[in-house]
């Protein structure tokens, strides 16, 4: 693995880091104070994005996406993931479950979610399935040329913003050597579709600005050409997807971490006790020492399996690793950096007591800590059976 990086990529993090700074931190304190991120503001970040080249960075350049190999890609997720979530969203990288558009597809969705004209979100997740993905409830039924489809979904993240959704139910059951199992279908279904309503969801702490929404299908008619994939195929679809999201979770988790590593540190090395700067103090030092640690191994691992993936190489275990451990010591960095700064560091004059509520969903949401872990298992355990 080479661990330099092109002047390309330096020019890219600067570029990013600049932009961050300048167009999203500024908003930030209101965005926490309001949960609330305006039209105009959200319309202003977005265009300035697209200037400067940094929107849909992850779709190929053929179809008018920046192109990005998943290393370079991460590089700049870092520096967007120190912002506020719901800002730095807006600064789309469209889920790549588009890539798996076909025929008019292409042109009604993925190219207009590229451009910035279209907006999609993604559902798959149920009250009752959750990580078992095949337990969902809410089903297509085929009818002609159409699917019927009936249920809910929640947890939706910013269905509010988007113009459609990407959309995964069951379709059927098969018999496999374990029992029978759900089929599942996905559908790209646009807002405001007879039979297809959308309600807010839940109070989060976590992420303000970015919320999440209940959606309600009710006979709601879906004609066959919106299908994603192939039917009853749509695993196939979201196992493409499921890597590249692990490794962006990880990735905003690094500059997350690494903004509060250096909130702690000048506070350290500037707050004065008994007489000395507290970081001259044994409990506290060796506090920065861990989680310098700890965010170096966390970024060594994430940046590996960024690498093997852009080598067309990267496994499961590669990314349920990257996860797993840049998440978890996201939470521990936050914590400690709060520690540091004592009763400060949960006042809201300063991002940490942010960073620390927002923390908590990275270790649940795109796979649990728990089923990380099982992948990074089954992936030794696998050649002895």
């Amino acid at each position: 693995m080479e661990f330099s990086l092109s002047s390309e990529q330096e020019m890219i993090i600067d570029t990013v880091r600049s932009f961050v700074e300048q167009e999203l931190y500024p908003h930030e304190d209101e965005v926490e104070k309001t949960n609330h991120i305006d039209v105009s503001l959200a319309e202003s970040i977005k265009q300035k994005a697209i200037n400067l080249g940094l929107y849909a960075t992850n779709m190929p350049v053929k179809y008018g996406g920046g192109g990005l190999d998943t290393l370079t890609l991460c590089l700049l997720e870092k520096e967007l993931g120190k912002a506020n979530f719901g800002l730095q969203y807006i600064v789309a990288r469209p889920s790549n479950i588009l890539m798996a558009c076909k025929d008019e597809q292409i042109d009604k969705y993925l190219v207009p979610t590229i451009r910035g004209e279209k907006v999609d979100c993604l559902a798959m997740t149920e009250p009752n399935a959750g990580s078992d993905v095949r337990s969902m409830k809410c089903r297509a039924e085929r009818d002609g040329e159409y699917f019927v489809i009936n249920g809910s979904k929640h947890f939706i993240s910013h269905a509010d913003m988007a113009d459609y959704v990407i959309l995964f139910v069951a379709s059927g059951v098969e018999e496999t050597s374990r029992g029978a199992k759900k089929k599942i279908t996905s559908f790209l279904v646009d807002m405001g579709t007879p039979g297809f309503s959308v309600e807010a969801g839940y109070n989060s702490v976590s992420h303000r600005g970015y919320h999440n929404f209940i959606l309600n299908f009710d006979n709601c008619r879906v004609h066959e050409s919106q299908v994603l994939g192939e039917i009853d195929h749509g695993f196939d679809v979201a196992n493409e997807w499921l890597g590249a999201t692990r490794l962006s979770v990880a990735a905003m988790c690094l500059g997350r971490a690494e903004r509060a590593l250096q909130i702690a540190t000048e506070w350290a090395a500037t707050r004065e006790q008994f007489g000395q700067t507290i970081g001259k103090f044994q409990g506290v030092s060796f506090k920065l020492a861990d989680m310098s640690m700890e965010l170096k191994a966390a970024e060594l691992l994430t940046l590996r399996a960024a690498w093997n993936d852009s080598q067309g190489k990267m496994t499961n275990s590669d990314a349920a690793m990257a996860k797993l451990k840049a998440t978890e010591t996201l939470a521990m960095v936050s914590d400690e950096a709060i520690q540091i700064l004592g009763g400060m560091g949960l006042m809201d004059e300063l991002p940490l007591e942010r960073i620390w509520r927002d923390h908590r969903v990275e270790r649940i949401w795109d796979g649990t800590s728990e089923i990380q872990r099982h992948i990074i298992s089954r992936s030794l355990l696998r050649p002895f059976e």
